[in-house]
């Protein structure tokens, strides 16, 4: 199972179009992939690493309006290469449609030295999931 979080559009979340801003989109993409870790992470990996995003890849096919919800979903579905590794994210609307489509690359970093770390084996393990 992916891992979900919902989303409500507050008022300084929307744009002159009267929608959600794409910097919010960005917000709520990194809000999941840190909620993903702390939920799923072995306390010892909290402490010892820190992730820092690369890229960002999203693709908007929709938006919500001011008290929408969406359900966000995420989830990495290949090992890591090196210190990096590829985290997808996808917005829900509440007719079930995607309607924001993301893929984001995220290397992880020693906390103490901020130095690029190789992923272990066992800090990868509890994501490597695909949606069903």
């Amino acid at each position: 199972m992916p891992f979900t979080l919902t989303f409500t559009a507050a008022p300084a979340d929307i744009d002159e179009l009267g929608h959600v801003n794409n910097a919010v989109w960005v917000r709520w993409i990194q809000d999941m992939a840190t909620a993903h870790w702390d939920a799923t992470a072995s306390p010892v990996h909290i402490a010892a690493y820190i992730w820092m995003v690369t890229r960002h890849e999203i693709d908007y096919r929709g938006n919500i309006k001011l008290g929408e919800h969406v359900t966000g979903r995420t989830w990495i579905s290949d090992p890591p290469r090196g210190a990096q590794f590829d985290r997808n994210v996808e917005f829900v609307n509440s007719d079930g449609k995607v309607i924001v489509r993301a893929k984001t690359r995220w290397a992880m970093l020693d906390k103490v030295s901020g130095r690029l770390l190789r992923i272990p084996a066992d800090v990868a393990a509890p994501f490597l999931q695909t949606p069903s």
